[in-house]
């Protein structure tokens, strides 16, 4: 299918096949008819990716104190790759879209394939044949709204969330600055509403463009007659609000707004302006409400509302972002919203390189709403593409299932560097399988897992996808005779682990698991300062993990299972790597806390006995400070001590001295290298076992068995 794309690191636009999106539980699949160009944001998301790395981080410069911050903790080469991989990426552009569903997943039951719908969300509603939308992001289009119409309906919505707070009653005067897309629909819906409305812009032509939107008066930003005219307008008391729609980097929205504004008036920030709040005299003298609105409303930025597909009740939340979507298609379906003199152009898919040239000023015409058409579909569009077929095959074919950050920066590249075929890359989102594919020279970008399990060609398959899929694709791949590396955790839960251990035992594939601590240089020169001491030993690992908020999708029991499952579980086997012993028992504890903002099993205390008689303590905190180091490991043993200090620099303490070691590195490159040797050289027996990789799972489980328990748990 075809797909607007941006690539951020050079800035190029330009129009490219990618592979159909793949949707899961609660998404539905939609064939656009139309997108409309949001002019004021993606303007500004073109810019930023035009933009030279310093210009880059100018507008950015929280992400560049991340980055600072990431520097002292993973030192600067492992950032600057992960920076390298976030830059070398394609963008989609567009958030608002209209057209047919073909396919629906969602759990309400509320679309089926045919129905007319438009749909919103960044990422989602793109510029692209075909979008896979989550339920919560789509609404039924009303029989008498076109799908041009319709196409606006993201905008809609965020200009009538604008409106809402301003909660405007009849007859109040309101005053609308910045006349663009957003500032035409917010005049209409506050006609709608009963308002008398006055506009302000720079540009005549939006001026009058106002006017036939429905603005009782309209004049121009710098007309000598402004305030003047204000007054008149508001019989001198001044707007009952003020709702700004303008998109600029200028204070002077803000300040105006508080000049015009009556004594208890509102403010009601939409656009993207500069916000240096004068406190004196308007805003303090007046005693202005300063509002701002969240997008398409109530569920914008909640997780478990757009992507998990939880809906809020509506007697307690009347307005959501699909309600808002609904409302506004309500209203264009009454007529009493008019979007046709809106739209000033229309470009086929093809042709979407003149829209943006018109969008970013290179080619000066006047315009408002822009749309993008999609053709009627062939049929022929599949979930995979090829984009090489010389390659040869080398000994080890590979696929990959899921390829985020975290894959293009240790995985693939290690991968590629071992010498493997990469032959199939598989992404839900087709613009991300295609530029993983681009970027390493995979043989085919995909959507579809089937088209990795299915191929004969591929006897190996790496899975980096969220941990609730992990164990399925795991024992899929098994059953169909493929080598597996999964990252961390194998499973969610012990029926998926026993399915697992089915799939392993009845077929030939061999299976690992990305612990890759184990494989540090600096844990491996550790681990030999004790080899056939003969004694048991003591592991303390300090783990200053860090917090990570509730929301955040690695907190859903659900989908990420938590940080005791799917994080931990790198220590129990680092505690497996030294103890060389089996786990017998575990025991743990947590904090117990009023704070609703954290998550007690965050902050948490594990011993682990093993059956030669050696101890591992585990002390997992996400209540601490960033400036200390994540992870301190030392082990005692005969009259030895080894240190690790954040796998950056180790040491070894015997004999009354200290040996510093010279290694560095987690052992991603090392954990990898020795996969694919193992496969290719069948001498090579893989270090880390089924049976270590069943009972450091195993023992994930029993840590969340103890702490509902309080009581130790024996590992079986």
């Amino acid at each position: 299918m075809k797909q607007v794309i941006q690539n951020f690191k050079t800035g190029d636009l330009y129009i490219d096949d990618v592979p159909l999106p793949a949707i899961s539980n609660k998404m539905v699949l939609v064939e656009n008819k139309f997108s409309l160009i949001s002019a004021g944001t993606e303007r500004g998301t073109v810019k930023v990716a035009k933009a030279n790395l310093i210009g880059k981080a100018k507008q950015r410069p929280d992400l560049v104190a991340q980055v600072l911050q990431n520097m002292k903790k993973e030192g600067i080469k492992a950032t600057l790759d992960k920076v390298r991989t976030k830059l070398d990426s394609l963008k989609a552009l567009g958030y608002s879209t209209s057209g047919t569903v073909k396919a629906s997943l969602d759990s309400n039951g509320k679309f089926r394939p045919g129905d007319r719908v438009a749909c919103a969300g960044q990422d989602y509603a793109s510029h692209s044949e075909y979008v896979g939308v989550p339920q919560n992001l789509v609404a039924r289009i009303p029989d008498n709204v076109s799908f041009e119409e319709a196409s606006y309906t993201t905008l809609g919505a965020i200009a009538l969330q604008g409106v809402r707070q301003a909660e405007p009653r009849l007859g109040d005067k309101i005053c609308v600055i910045g006349l663009g897309l957003l500032g035409q629909i917010t005049v209409q819906l506050l006609k709608a509403n009963g308002c008398r409305v006055f506009g302000i812009d720079l540009s005549p032509s939006l001026v009058e463009t106002s006017k036939k939107s429905g603005a009782d008066e309209a004049l121009l930003r710098n007309d000598d007659n402004l305030l003047t005219a204000v007054d008149n307008f508001t019989n001198g008391h001044g707007f009952d609000s003020v709702i700004i729609t303008a998109a600029t980097t200028s204070n002077d929205p803000i300040e105006l707004s508080a000049v015009i504004s009556r004594k208890k008036g509102k403010v009601v920030v939409v656009g993207a302006v500069k916000m240096d709040v004068p406190r004196d005299p308007d805003f303090y003298r007046k005693e202005l409400e300063l509002k701002m609105s969240c997008s398409y409303g109530p569920g914008r930025y909640d997780v478990n509302y757009e992507e998990n597909g939880n809906d809020y009740p509506l007697a307690y939340v009347r307005y959501t972002e699909q309600r808002n979507m609904e409302a506004f298609l309500d209203l264009v379906s009454q007529g009493a919203i008019r979007l046709d003199e809106l739209t000033t152009h229309v470009f086929d898919i093809l042709e979407a390189e003149k829209a943006y040239e018109i969008v970013m000023g290179n080619n000066p015409e006047p315009h408002i709403g822009i749309l993008l058409s999609y053709p009627e579909s062939d049929g022929k569009d599949s979930t995979s593409i090829s984009l090489s077929k010389n390659a040869e095959i080398e000994t080890l074919s590979v696929g990959f299932i899921g390829a985020g950050s975290f894959a293009q920066s240790y995985l693939v590249p290690y991968v590629k560097s071992w010498g493997a075929t990469l032959e199939t890359v598989v992404t839900t989102k087709g613009i991300s399988a295609k530029n993983v594919a681009d970027k390493f020279s995979f043989r085919n970008a995909s959507t579809s897992s089937a088209d990795i399990i299915k191929n004969e060609t591929i006897n190996t398959v790496f899975i980096a996808t969220p941990h609730n899929s992990h164990a399925k694709y795991v024992v899929e791949c098994l059953r169909s005779g493929k080598n597996v590396f999964v990252e961390k955790p194998l499973a969610m839960n012990m029926e998926e682990l026993l399915e697992v251990k089915d799939a392993y035992d009845n077929n030939h594939g061999q299976l690992m698991v990305g612990f890759n601590r184990r494989f540090s240089p600096l844990a491996k020169s550790i681990k030999n300062e004790f080899k056939n001491n003969g004694e048991p030993k003591v592991i303390n690992i300090r783990v200053n993990a860090g917090f990570i908020p509730k929301d955040h999708w690695t907190q859903n029991p659900e989908l990420g299972g938590g940080r005791i499952i799917g994080e931990m579980c790198h220590f129990i086997d680092l505690f497996q790597f030294f103890a060389e012993s089996r786990p017998t028992k575990v025991y743990a504890e947590c904090i117990r806390t009023t704070n609703n903002q954290i998550t007690p099993e965050d902050n948490i205390s594990v011993i682990v006995s093993f059956e030669d008689g050696s101890v591992g303590n585990l002390l997992y905190l996400g209540n601490g400070d960033k400036s200390m180091p994540k992870e301190l490991v030392e082990v005692f043993s005969g009259g030895k001590i080894g240190r690790i200090f954040d796998f950056r620099r180790g040491s070894v303490h015997k004999k009354n001295k200290e040996v510093k070691l010279k290694e560095s590195g987690k052992g991603h490159r090392q954990e990898v290298s020795v996969f694919l040797d193992s496969l290719n050289k069948r001498n090579i027996e893989l270090p880390l076992t089924f049976e270590s990789i069943y009972d450091t799972t195993q023992v994930t489980f029993k840590i969340l068995d103890s702490l509902s328990t309080g009581l130790p748990q024996q590992i079986i």
